[in-house]
């Protein structure tokens, strides 16, 4: 396949195709016919390219045999910049990696490094299959423009959230930030100057959102302030909440209520908002999980850095039980160390069905869900995305399921009975089987490869920009090794 142009047609036949629409139709043999960025007919590919067909006599064909094609996949938490400090951080609990390595290196960006940071993590979400991601906490020093300038340039869709800072940096038991130097620039007025200018740009592939720290003792009239005028200006909200044991406890002596109870209290979350609640692993459930969902708020799963960091487990089999809403997220790559929505679908479900001694207790069906449809619907922007229908946008993924880590999954196995091709996605798939990501009908990885960027640039990039950070804090890690 070669790049496209929003002029074309183009037909991907042969394919399984797992729709996730309200029925989660799942064709075999099928077809995708896009035009421009919309999809224009799904179905049996005999059907759509036999005789009588609409089809223009220009339109091109790309033979999907073997593959699979699923939605886009959506990360509703992931730190655009902190690509650069993979491997920085390893093996520390939350607060000691927030203080002593991520909060110092961060504060550290300056120039172009948080571009370079942007194109690192976006080139590798393209890559493993996600089009769509939320910006959890943009920092002034990685630079909103910087990052809005690697979207444009790599075709990806994403809801940048910029910090707001409603922190008092003399607070006694709040943690030392060296980005609070910067507490002017990250504003809610500096937050509505970037919205202004930069919500809806990339074609219509950015939106501008509000992100939030844990509030850790703060003023809560600040953060009700920030909530009064996200309400007014209609702006989604993201904001880590609960992810250690200590910030639930904060929670209780700081506000005298439970996490979601605060975030209610002070107009961040509501019936209407769009509101992504990031970890959320040490809630009050008997409270919270209610409040959850008459509020409609979501939360971002993200069990691979709950994990690794040792904040615990959400407890989301009772979320979805309570009739929340919840969406999957990588956070970032020094407490994941990939930005692979495939392996946090498999690590959910393995995760959840080991602690509770049940297997299947978050199906496939449910997990690929969170990361697709799910997600976009966190986002508001399911009318366009997280299901493949027609009229919606062209963003999907063809995932090579003839791979030896596949096999013997085919068509012909799943009508035979006993194939399930969503389980084949979640538990069998990982980044290598990601063959091609379109985009607004445009074809930005084909044959496992970024179209039109150099990986090998994007790679040298980032090792000199984290060089750079590097001298300037003079950071060191405590090495263990014995290297010669």
């Amino acid at each position: 396949m070669t790049a496209s142009t929003h002029s074309e047609v183009i037909v991907f036949t042969h394919a399984t195709i797992i729709t996730q629409d309200s029925q989660r139709t799942i064709w075999l043999d099928a077809a995708i016919v896009t035009k421009r960025d919309r999809i224009i007919a799904i179905g049996k590919t005999a059907q759509l390219v036999g005789d009588g067909n609409a089809l223009p006599s220009n339109a091109r064909f790309v033979d999907c045999s073997g593959r699979v094609i699923i939605p886009g996949l959506v990360n509703t938490h992931a730190h655009a910049a902190q690509s650069l400090l993979r491997g920085l951080a390893e093996d520390v609990p939350l607060h000691s990696w927030l203080c002593d390595a991520v909060w110092p290196l961060e504060a550290q960006f300056d120039g172009d490094d948080g571009y370079v940071a942007a194109k690192l993590t976006i080139a590798e979400m393209l890559k493993s299959g996600t089009t769509c991601f939320l910006e959890a906490m943009l920092t002034h020093r990685t630079g909103f423009e910087n990052v809005a300038k690697a979207v444009e340039e790599m075709g990806i869709r994403a809801c940048l959230g910029k910090l707001v800072k409603a922190t008092d940096p003399n607070l006694k038991d709040g943690l030392p930030d060296p980005r609070d130097i910067d507490a002017q620039q990250m504003s809610m007025d500096a937050m509505l100057a970037a919205h202004a200018k930069h919500d809806g740009s990339c074609g219509g592939r950015l939106q501008a959102w509000v992100a939030l720290g844990t509030p850790r003792g703060s003023s809560e009239a600040a953060y009700q302030a920030i909530g009064d005028k996200c309400e007014r200006h209609s702006l989604g909200i993201t904001m880590h909440c609960a992810e250690a044991p200590k910030d639930r406890i904060t929670y209780h002596e700081a506000y005298d209520c439970s996490p979601v109870e605060f975030c209610k209290r002070t107009k961040l979350i509501g019936p209407g908002r769009k509101a992504v609640l990031a970890h959320m692993v040490n809630l009050d459930l008997d409270t919270d999980l209610a409040l959850l969902r008459e509020t409609g708020a979501t939360v971002s799963h993200n069990p691979a850095s709950n994990c690794k960091l040792g904040s615990g487990i959400a407890a989301v089999p009772q979320m979805l039980e309570a009739g929340v809403h919840v969406a999957l997220g990588t956070d970032g790559a020094p407490c994941n160390n990939t930005y692979d929505m495939f392996r946090e679908m498999r690590l959910a479900g393995l995760l959840h069905s080991g602690v509770h001694n049940r297997a299947g207790i978050l199906p496939a069906e449910d997990l690929l869900a969170m990361a697709t449809i799910r997600g976009a619907e966190s986002l508001g922007l399911d009318k366009d995305i997280g299901s493949l229908e027609v009229g919606k946008k062209a963003d999907f993924v063809i995932l090579e399921a003839t791979t030896l880590g596949c096999a013997p999954f085919d068509s012909e196995q799943i009508l035979a009975g006993g194939f399930d091709p969503v389980t084949a996605v979640v538990y069998s798939c990982t980044e290598a089987n990601v063959e091609s990501v379109v985009i607004d009908g445009q074809i930005l990885v084909e044959n496992h490869a970024l179209v039109g960027v150099s990986e090998q640039s994007i790679i040298l990039d980032a090792k000199a920009a984290i060089q750079r950070i590097r001298k300037r804090s003079n950071f060191r890690t405590a090495s263990l090794r014995n290297y010669r």
